[in-house]
């Protein structure tokens, strides 16, 4: 038989084959981190970049900062209530007690001027200010009560019949003139403030004035602003 010389074969490349060259591969491998690398890393890193040479160069006085320029009395009511917020419960105790003192002292001050801003709300008002200058102008009977008690009381206690019946009798006369006194009061002050306070509320101002004319007129509060027999 003849000897017939082998000839290599050689295979030529077929759709969805691999190469045939295989060794070009295995020395040059393609990095696997190439392939799977995720593109949010490559779009950030620009971005970031970005922003930081972006920061480093200094803006421009001109253009303009997105918002409106606060006006130097707000920012300076910010910056006030920034200083004064408090920061603990302890301070925050501490400025209410502070605050309520302050209150009080003004308070007491306006009771001794007059001074409408800080007066309590049940002496407030041009109707109550009427009420106590038309009690403050005038002599009342219920305001001379306390002395008058003292001096009857002490005629009670003496070990004399006379003296006795005679402080019985001082009882019913001083309850009976200030009865009549203080119907009287009330009548005219109440026409007055009709008069002059047609659209006002006078609800309670009566019984106000009445409760006034009780105390002695040292005693009173708000201070007397009126003297006795000036027209209010």
């Amino acid at each position: 038989m003849r000897n017939v010389p082998s000839v290599p074969l050689q295979t030529y490349g077929v759709a969805g084959s691999f190469p045939t060259r295989t060794s070009s591969n295995r020395q040059n491998p393609v990095p696997l981190g190439f392939v799977f690398r995720s593109r949010a890393k490559e779009e950030k890193a620009p971005a970031d970049k970005a922003q930081v040479t972006d920061s480093k160069q200094p803006r421009d006085p001109q253009a303009p900062k997105g918002r409106p320029t606060p006006k130097r009395s707000e920012a300076q009511t910010q910056r006030r209530s920034v200083a004064n917020t408090p920061t603990t419960r302890k301070e925050a105790a501490k400025r209410q007690r502070d605050a309520r003192r302050e209150a009080m002292d003004k308070q007491r001050q306006a009771l001794a001027s007059g001074d409408e801003r800080y007066l309590p709300a049940r002496d407030k008002g041009p109707v109550r200010r009427f009420a106590r200058d038309f009690v403050d102008s005038r002599f009342c009977i219920a305001e001379f009560f306390l002395p008058l008690a003292v001096v009857i009381l002490v005629l009670s206690m003496v070990r004399v019949g006379a003296l006795q019946n005679i402080a019985l009798l001082l009882w019913l006369v001083v309850i009976a003139l200030i009865v009549v006194d203080s119907i009287g009061i009330a009548i005219r002050l109440k026409k007055q403030l009709n008069a002059r306070f047609p659209d006002l509320p006078k609800k309670g101002a009566v019984a106000y004035a009445l409760m006034r004319t009780l105390q002695m007129r040292r005693l009173r509060l708000p201070k007397p602003q009126v003297k006795r027999g000036e027209r209010p």
